[in-house]
């Protein structure tokens, strides 16, 4: 009796870049259930804050900027403008993470992409603005935000990480050792 072939990714997709587009809406999903659950069942909006702990609070923003308020999009011209430009890069990134070959590039894309759907795709199409509720401010960080934009930062500095770690000789590099 012969096994039948294990399953491969659709071509040219690596399992990173599968394992990347998992992260992705591991991120997407969880960032979203956090906003209804911030929204509809905690009812944030009409309590304005919540003390967690000393240098923890949940506080309702509503942002119309990118990332921490900045880019601040006013008016639906601003506002589909800022979800047209992150449609392009998120695009760009799922294309561009097709051919991961290392699992913290991979994890750095995945974290992105999963982050800028939820945020600048989801968010601001569907309601105009972006969800914030995360607030250290007690820990002297002065902006508030979300779990997309927790991914979207995690994911930035990784892919630096990635970019400067030593990366294993490539097929068309000699090998030194023969």
């Amino acid at each position: 009796m012969t096994e039948a072939p294990a399953a491969r990714p659709p071509r040219g997709i690596t399992r990173l870049g599968l394992y990347a587009y998992a992260l992705a809406a591991a991120v997407l999903v969880i960032d979203q259930l956090s906003k209804l659950w911030v929204l509809n069942v905690l009812d944030l909006p009409s309590k304005g804050q919540i003390p967690v702990l000393s240098f923890f609070r949940l506080t309702m923003v509503m942002n119309q900027g990118v990332s921490f308020g900045l880019l601040r999009a006013d008016g639906p011209v601003g506002r589909w403008l800022l979800v047209g430009a992150a449609l392009a890069v998120v695009v760009a990134l799922i294309i561009w993470v097709r051919k991961a070959d290392r699992r913290l590039f991979a994890t750095a894309l995945g974290l992105i992409i999963g982050g800028a759907l939820g945020n600048n795709l989801i968010d601001r199409a569907r309601i105009g603005e972006v969800v914030d509720f995360l607030d250290f401010s007690g820990l002297y960080f002065p902006w508030v935000f979300n779990i997309a934009d927790s991914a979207i930062s995690i994911g930035v500095v990784l892919l630096l990480i990635d970019s400067f770690a030593p990366q294993g000789p490539s097929a068309d590099t000699p090998d030194r050792d023969n």
